[in-house]
């Protein structure tokens, strides 16, 4: 019979410290109503920090960065598996293998949109990467196409990466393989 009443007592103790620590905030917030004669002006809704000549130097730079992360994570745990011979039924740790896969297929394809959109903000990066867009939508469909065991699916994905790496390094832009944390996968 005590737990019932220690568990009582216990919630009690958290419920009135709540609601002292809920008035005692609401209970500091005096407003005073002082007429200035001063109008408000309206607020532009989204602020911009840089201008667009900074924008595009940002771009380029975004763009390197997400399309090496994309890169990095196709690498790791789409090729080199694929290559291995991971993704074979039958194969030893393929379940394992797919599930990482899987991560790595939908962080890269996430980082290759946004790689797309940062190369807008530069005129020979848009350019560059404006005919793999369609590359690019086609591989959201990679998490099924390996658990049908399709060896091409990585082959393609790896071809994809490898396109937009070249285009650009065509547009001034030469983008690196970065292994991304495990922990950012599941972002």
């Amino acid at each position: 019979m005590s737990v019932p009443i220690r568990r009582l007592v216990v919630a009690l103790t958290l419920c009135c410290a709540l609601v002292a620590g809920v008035t005692a905030c609401a209970g500091s917030s005096r407003s005073k109503s002082v007429d200035s004669g001063m109008v408000a002006v309206p607020v532009a809704a989204t602020p911009s920090p840089s201008t667009s000549v900074q924008r595009q130097k940002l771009a380029k730079t975004r763009f390197v960065a997400n399309a090496g992360l994309a890169a990095g994570a196709t690498y790791q745990w789409i090729v080199k598996p694929w290559k291995a011979g991971k993704f074979k039924k039958g194969a030893h740790g393929r379940t394992f293998a797919l599930i990482k896969a899987a991560a790595a297929g939908g962080f890269a394809y996430n980082r290759l949109k946004a790689a797309k959109r940062n190369a807008q903000g530069d005129p020979l990066l848009a350019k560059a990467i404006a005919p793999l867009s369609a590359g690019i939508d086609s591989l959201k469909d990679l998490p099924s196409k390996l658990r049908k065991g399709d060896g091409d699916a990585a082959s393609s994905f790896n071809d994809i990466i490898n396109q937009v790496k070249d285009a650009g390094k065509s547009a001034g832009a030469p983008v690196t393989n970065q292994v991304p944390r495990a922990s950012q996968l599941t972002q």
